[in-house]
């Protein structure tokens, strides 16, 4: 396992994490690349029958040293926004295996992405489409596009994370994705070859997923210059003990609905790769007592995980020492002044006192990316671990830092 017990203390591959904390601090953020790379490569086999092109999702962790140890493997990415493209590009990635997408693109994030030569564009509205093609004509270049489809599927899912059903922000509904793929020559200086289908994240089920498949193959069978079906991501992990289906079983529905149809098939997971590479290391300040709760204190919270917060998500939280006694339940919260700061509200732990360390689990995504200043606090570093070596690959921030742009 990544983090794994050796003699008593939690270890992130062969590293010591109390060692790493006594030398760095907390809270910070402790990352395995071996198991980034395991992830990215189980993704890849599944999927081998169609050989598809994987773009890495930049949104789930925009870390540096992350993307570059994907470029590696052979990853291209997924961008959201112009910064996130500069980011790949700062981290050694080919403008070519780059995928821009997004719902609220700006016409300076679209020409920016236009300028450097990405790869393709994932389109959401014919009002976005009109404006990439006015901005590709004045720049002299014709660019690549897949339309987001809206497959009006419902995805069994947190509501927050559903991107597929009809009500939702993203996508182009069926009439319409049908409607510009019969006015192409409406748009000269754009060469849309493929559909864009993304339904949700943490998938319970992969039916829905066939479904949406079948659903975009069935429109690329009528409109013969789409040769690229990009499946998005959405593939779920287990934070706790949740059941969910492998990975096998969404490529076996997604490769099904191909089926002979000779189409370069997309993807753009995030979360699946990067969750369970991660940990959030953090040290108890005080122990309250309030009737027969027990409330940990720490010195890490909603400013380095909001998801609990956000979506109510329940991370497991390890002690980093291993200590002996009873187990009973207890509130680990964090330094913040919101009541909404818990980063769980019910973990069984055994009895520990202030300067115990903590390692709260499964925060390679949608940890240090969703960070904050709140209260004036500095975002701690990220540490990525190889074998029994480690670096910083993000160091904390200072009180200086916060101020560094005010005037």
């Amino acid at each position: 396992m990544t983090f794994n017990y050796q003699t008593g203390q939690l270890f992130c591959e062969q590293v010591a994490l109390d060692s790493l904390a006594n030398q760095v601090g907390t809270p910070c953020y402790v990352y395995s690349l071996d198991r980034l790379r395991a992830n990215y490569q189980r993704l890849a086999l599944a999927f081998d029958a169609l050989q598809p092109t994987i773009h890495y999702s930049l949104k789930a962790n925009a870390g540096l040293a992350v993307i570059r140890a994907l470029i590696a493997e052979g990853a291209g990415l997924d961008a959201v926004s112009g910064g996130e493209i500069y980011r790949a590009l700062a981290a050694g990635a080919d403008p070519a295996q780059i995928v821009f997408a997004g719902v609220g693109k700006t016409a300076d994030e679209l020409r920016y992405a236009l300028e450097q030569r990405i790869g393709c564009f994932n389109v959401e509205s014919k009002q976005e489409l009109l404006r990439l093609n006015n901005l590709a004509a004045n720049l002299g270049v014709r660019a690549t596009v897949s339309l987001r489809f809206n497959p009006d599927v419902q995805a069994h899912t947190h509501h927050y994370i559903a991107t597929g059903h009809a009500a939702a922000k993203f996508g182009i509904s069926e009439v319409e994705t049908r409607e510009i793929l019969t006015s192409c020559d409406s748009y000269p200086a754009l060469a849309i070859t493929g559909l864009h289908v993304h339904i949700g994240s943490q998938l319970e089920s992969a039916i829905e997923t066939g479904q949406a498949a079948q659903r975009a193959v069935t429109i690329m069978d009528e409109f013969p210059q789409l040769c690229r079906l990009n499946m998005g991501g959405g593939f779920p992990v287990a934070y706790n003990d949740e059941t969910y289906p492998p990975i096998e079983d969404f490529a076996a529905v997604i490769i099904a609905a191909i089926g002979s149809r000779k189409l370069m098939l997309g993807l753009e997971p995030g979360r699946y790769i990067v969750a369970d590479c991660g940990a959030l290391l953090v040290t108890v300040q005080y122990v309250k007592h309030v009737g027969d709760q027990r409330i940990i204190i720490t010195d890490g919270g909603m400013t380095e995980l909001i998801r609990p917060a956000l979506y109510g998500a329940r991370h497991p939280i390890r002690t980093v020492l291993s200590v002996d006694g009873v187990v009973s339940e207890a509130q680990v919260v964090g330094p913040i002044c919101e009541s909404a700061d818990v980063l769980h509200p019910a973990v069984s732990l055994p009895d520990i006192q202030p300067g115990a360390r903590l390692a709260v689990m499964m925060v390679g995504a949608y940890g240090s990316v969703m960070g904050s200043n709140y209260n004036a606090r500095p975002r701690p570093p990220e540490i990525v671990v190889e074998g029994d070596t480690w670096k910083i690959a993000r160091r904390r921030e200072t009180w200086a830092d916060l101020i560094n742009f005010e005037q």
